[in-house]
């Protein structure tokens, strides 16, 4: 059954001027970009807003591509990394290949960086950009939509409530996957999970492996089905997440109420914190491109976790953790010097005097740092 993507694919390149357009007449976007950089007094406010209007419009008459576009996104998250990371360092198992469209799904720890990083590396490798799934729940704004497709990205749709119209989104989204990959020979990026991994255990989602396979080709058995997507895990760490404070506090209160309830467009602020937020150290590691056979999604998501929990670099904030908690350390190959380690101490433990009135908040944040340590030392609770 053919789809129509018209409603969840990126933009092209005919589209550009018309968004653009419509982006800069947009009051709530031009009033996100005056205060992105200050937040003036309001009888100042009108002043700025008409010149942020006029600079957009300006900076837009030299878009005219998707490329053009991303070539200012590209300049603006170097500057970025600069000023919000010590260091970004990059390793693969294989070598990428030109020419070829793979899908990389990768851990979630950041909203918008983990994606962004990702597509960085792959451009700055002279192979283009990749197309990224992003969630709906993050398109509160209909600004937002525009600026993510014009980015390359496509839109998950999560806030279905009916049965029969979830299915027909999963198998549109599937299709699209696959139309992208294997017809327009495109590289796509997925997280392994919905939501953040807000605890720092990196687990795959079976039911998304069940759902980049509802499209296959049905002359295939699921192992040619799941071959066909080039699948490269990607291992994607943070020494410090501009967005821990925040986590560990949803977790406590978790916790404490069974419950928690997110503030307005408090995703959009968690975008920003991470954006802005310092990193320190950052690294990536594409994994191996899975082509063993592979017989069912149990199995695709344990092998999928291997290669992520295999390939993550440790930093000394995770090692800081397990020694605050107290936990038996495995062998790791990952070196840092002791001076180095009790700087990430101390930063710790001021990290948990900021939390210290959320009961069950410092416990989370330490956690948060050590699982990533002490998963590799534990079984895969779902491997084949």
């Amino acid at each position: 059954m053919p789809h129509d993507f018209a409603d969840i694919r990126p933009y092209t390149d005919s589209e550009v001027a018309a968004v653009l357009r419509r982006l800069c007449a947009d009051r709530e976007f031009v009033e996100a970009m005056l205060r992105l950089h200050r937040d003036p007094p309001p009888w100042l406010a009108p002043v700025l807003r008409a010149y942020t209007r006029h600079r957009l419009r300006h900076r837009a008459r030299r878009i005219h591509s998707i490329a053009d576009f991303q070539q200012i996104i590209e300049q603006q998250l170097t500057k970025c990394m600069q000023k919000t990371a010590a260091d970004l360092t990059v390793t693969t198992d294989e070598p990428l290949k030109a020419g070829t469209a793979y899908l990389f799904m990768s851990n979630h720890r950041d909203i918008a960086m983990d994606p962004a990083l990702c597509n960085l590396i792959y451009h700055q490798m002279g192979l283009g950009t990749m197309r990224i799934a992003i969630g709906d729940n993050l398109l509160t704004k209909p600004f937002a939509a525009d600026l993510m497709r014009l980015n390359k990205s496509f839109i998950v749709r999560r806030s279905l409530s009916g049965g029969r119209e979830k299915l027909r989104e999963l198998r549109k989204l599937s299709a699209y996957v696959r139309h992208s990959l294997l017809e327009e020979n495109h590289s796509c990026w997925i997280a392994q999970r919905e939501g953040r991994a807000k605890d720092g255990i990196d687990k795959t989602e079976i039911a998304l492996i069940k759902m980049l396979m509802l499209a296959r080709d049905k002359r295939h058995n699921f192992a040619a089905g799941f071959k066909a997507l080039r699948l490269i895990p990607v291992s994607i760490s943070y020494e410090w997440d501009p967005c821990d404070l925040a986590k560990a506090t949803e977790l406590a209160t978790r916790a404490q109420t069974g419950n928690y309830e997110k503030q307005p467009h408090e995703d959009i602020r968690n975008i920003a914190r991470g954006i802005q937020g310092w990193k320190g150290r950052v690294h990536l590691h594409f994994g191996k491109q899975i082509e063993r056979p592979i017989d069912n999604a149990e199995q695709a998501a344990a092998e999928i976790d291997r290669q992520i929990i295999r390939n993550y670099r440790l930093q000394p904030s995770h090692l800081a953790a397990a020694q605050l908690l107290e936990k038996p350390l495995p062998a790791i190959t990952e070196t840092w010097s002791p001076t180095e380690i009790t700087a990430a101490r101390t930063e710790l433990q001021t990290r948990m005097q900021q939390l210290a009135t959320v009961p069950g908040a410092p416990h989370q944040l330490l956690q948060a740092y050590a699982n990533p340590l002490l998963a590799k030392s534990m079984p895969l609770d779902h491997a084949p």
